[in-house]
C-alpha cells in the first residue's frame, strides 16, 4: 500500500484474495442487508445496516453502550485476537465507520479494503451468497477516547488558533440547505468544510487519495500537521 501514511490501515483486493480462508480474518460487508444478500465476499460476515452500532434517545444519537458493542461484534464473529477487513459499496462511507467503532473501542487490527466492493467485482473476483460461518469468539472493550471529541470539547476549540474544526458533510448540509432531520441547520461557528467525498479518488477504482494529495488538499483549508483536528 505504497503512498500511505498509515498503509497498516488498509488492505488491497490482492492481500484480501489471499486470506479469505485465514481462521483469524473477518471480513465485514458494511453495506445494507439487502444489498449483502444479493452478493457478498465469499466468507464475509453482513451486519443489519450502517447504525447497528448507535442507539437513538430523545432524538439524540449515540455511541452504543460497551457492552452491547461488544455483544453485536461477538455475534459477528469478531474477537479480541480477529483481523477485521471491512468494505463496502459507498466510497467506503460505511466500511469507514465501522473501521472507527472499532477502534474507538479499543480493536488494534481493524482494516478498510481499498477500493471496497467496486474494486473487488472490477476484478472478477469470486462472490458468494453463502452466510458466514458462526465462530465462538470474545470481544474486550477497552474504550479509546483520544480518537473521539465530546461536544464540550469542540465548542471550546472554536476560535483557538491551535485548532482547526472540519466539517465533512455534503454541501446542502453545510449551507443549511438540507437539514438531514436536525432540529437546526447550517455549521459549527469558524468551521472549514471539505465534503468527504473529496478524500477518495474519482476515477474507477474509487481508493482513498495518497498521503501527498491529502496533504496538499488539507493545506489548503488551513488543516496543518500542527493544529488539533476535529472533524464531523
Amino acid at each position: 500500500m505504497a503512498g500511505y501514511a498509515r498503509p497498516e490501515l488498509l488492505v488491497d483486493t490482492d492481500w484480501l484474495a489471499t486470506h479469505l480462508d485465514d481462521p483469524n480474518v473477518r471480513v465485514v460487508d458494511a453495506d445494507y442487508p439487502l444489498s449483502f444478500a444479493r452478493a457478498h465476499i465469499p466468507g464475509a460476515v453482513g451486519h443489519l445496516g450502517p447504525n447497528i452500532y448507535l442507539k437513538t434517545a430523545d432524538g439524540e444519537t449515540f455511541m452504543m453502550e460497551d457492552a452491547t458493542f461488544a455483544q453485536t461484534m461477538e455475534r459477528m464473529g469478531i474477537g479480541d485476537d480477529t483481523t477485521v477487513v471491512v468494505y463496502d459499496s459507498h466510497q467506503s462511507l460505511y466500511a469507514a465507520r465501522f473501521w472507527w467503532m472499532l477502534s474507538v473501542h479499543g480493536h488494534r487490527d481493524v482494516r478498510i479494503l481499498n477500493g471496497g466492493w467496486h474494486s473487488w467485482i472490477a476484478e472478477s473476483r469470486p462472490v458468494s451468497l453463502k452466510p458466514a460461518a458462526p465462530r465462538s469468539v470474545t470481544l474486550t472493550p477497552r474504550r479509546n477516547d483520544v480518537i473521539r471529541a465530546t461536544c464540550d470539547l469542540v465548542r471550546d476549540a472554536i476560535g483557538r488558533s491551535d485548532s482547526v474544526i472540519l466539517d465533512v458533510r455534503t454541501d446542502a448540509e453545510w449551507t443549511g440547505a438540507n437539514d438531514r432531520g436536525n432540529k437546526r441547520r447550517g455549521h459549527v461557528p469558524g468551521a472549514v468544510h471539505l465534503e468527504w467525498v473529496n478524500f477518495m479518488t474519482n476515477d474507477d477504482r474509487v481508493v482513498f487519495k495518497s498521503a501527498d494529495d491529502l496533504r496538499t488538499m488539507l493545506n489548503e483549508r488551513g488543516v496543518t500537521p500542527d493544529k488539533n483536528v476535529y472533524t464531523y
